[in-house]
């Protein structure tokens, strides 16, 4: 076993999926809510921060895939035979920004509809539904993934996020990934 995430990456990833998870079954708009929010966008700020300063499996440098590794593995998985990566994935990669960019645009359109610019702006409270319901659905599709390459690849993902461990690569295998 190796470890592949920090203290640092779950307790983020973790504290996120909770404040977004509690934001959305609290949609009324309260003062938690929008504190909610503030926080969520402020931890990935943090995880930004460590993606671009981090080495290692949780820095950039290491896991953010271009376009044609990003094709290369989505044929891979569409074909059977998806690499498994000690680290993240191309197309998880692609799926935290998604998440982290949805989550920013919530903290930015929830704060203007406070200002006094657009309060009571119909269209901004449409803009930010709309981008709750997409971050909904890219939570959904995480979950999901998640649980089907934990079955493709017979390894517990979920609990790797909580350890921060994985299994290191098999003989042969190479790991595009290396710790420096």
């Amino acid at each position: 076993m190796i470890v592949v995430w920090d203290r640092l990456v779950r307790l983020v990833h973790w504290s996120v999926a909770l404040l977004v998870l509690g934001n959305f079954l609290n949609e009324d708009g309260a003062t938690w809510h929008r504190y909610a929010g503030y926080a969520a966008a402020a931890l990935v700020g943090i995880r930004l921060l460590r993606g671009f300063l981090g080495r290692g499996y949780a820095g950039f440098a290491q896991w953010w895939p271009g376009l044609g590794e990003l094709r290369d593995y989505l044929c891979a998985l569409l074909a059977g035979r998806a690499p498994h990566p000690v680290g993240i994935n191309p197309a998880g990669a692609v799926m935290a920004a998604t998440m982290w960019l949805l989550i920013l645009a919530l903290a930015i359109t929830g704060w203007m509809m406070g200002l006094d610019a657009f309060w009571g702006e119909e269209w901004l409270e449409q803009v930010h539904e709309v981008i709750a319901y997409a971050l909904l659905t890219c939570v959904t599709v995480h979950v999901s993934a998640v649980i089907f390459m934990s079955v493709v690849h017979r390894e517990n993902i979920a609990r790797a996020m909580i350890t921060g461990k994985k299994r290191s690569p098999e003989k042969g295998t190479p790991d595009k990934i290396r710790q420096p």
